[in-house]
């Protein structure tokens, strides 16, 4: 028996699907997590941080400048009361060392740590003011406290010695005083002028509290040709 071409069992091929570019699917979205109560404050926080950065440059400018003024104030202050001050001569009480219309350096400082010496050029507040303003006198501390101070012939005694004194260039010329004894936590001041009635003293007002002496001349500041510590 011959065979014939068929013999073979053939099954039909499925058409081939055609073929094109390939479709990329897209990931789900995901929800995103509402913010928290502490994230959402910062954030209010950081946005209001940065509200100088809306700011004009003008007015940068003017908020720099005034933050730079009231700083510089406020040193210039503190260092006027604490440290240091200026003072002016007025009168003719300490010739000749001071000179009217002089500019001294006042340092504060030294008796906010110290005690005022003897010899000390010293800023005091006018025990007896001839006026209602408050007034300022420069003298020289000449008597500590416990001791004891007269004046007689022209010539300072302290605790019964003559007392050198080169920066005046005269005899004292008012009648003579004392024997008086300073009291505990009081100086005695005298203006270097000794000539008749040139200065308002101790002598006149009794020795000044320490509370009184508000600091003490350290420098002669101006006119600069006069420049000079005391």
């Amino acid at each position: 028996m011959s065979t014939g071409p068929g013999t073979g069992t053939e099954f039909p091929k499925e058409p081939e699907q055609a073929l094109g570019p390939r479709k990329h699917r897209k990931a789900p979205a995901k929800a995103r997590k509402p913010a928290s109560e502490p994230e959402r404050a910062s954030g209010a926080k950081r946005r209001g941080e940065g509200g100088r950065s809306d700011l004009s440059p003008w007015a940068k400018e003017l908020w720099e400048w005034g933050r730079t003024l009231v700083i510089a104030v406020v040193v210039v202050l503190g260092l006027h009361y604490f440290v240091f001050s200026l003072s002016t001569v007025e009168g003719r009480s300490m010739q000749p060392t001071l000179y009217e219309k002089e500019w001294l350096f006042v340092n504060k400082l030294s008796y906010r740590t110290g005690s005022p010496g003897l010899g000390d050029v010293v800023i005091v507040k006018d025990p007896a003011p001839e006026s209602e303003r408050e007034d300022y006198l420069v003298k020289r501390i000449v008597g500590m406290p416990g001791d004891r101070i007269e004046i007689r012939q022209g010539e300072l005694y302290r605790n019964g010695e003559l007392v050198v004194e080169p920066y005046t260039d005269v005899l004292i010329e008012d009648e003579d005083f004392g024997p008086v004894d300073v009291p505990a936590d009081h100086y005695f001041i005298m203006g270097d002028n000794r000539h008749a009635s040139a200065s308002r003293d101790s002598r006149s007002f009794q020795a000044v509290p320490r509370s009184a002496i508000l600091g003490r001349a350290d420098l002669i500041l101006w006119p600069i040709t006069q420049w000079a510590a005391l």
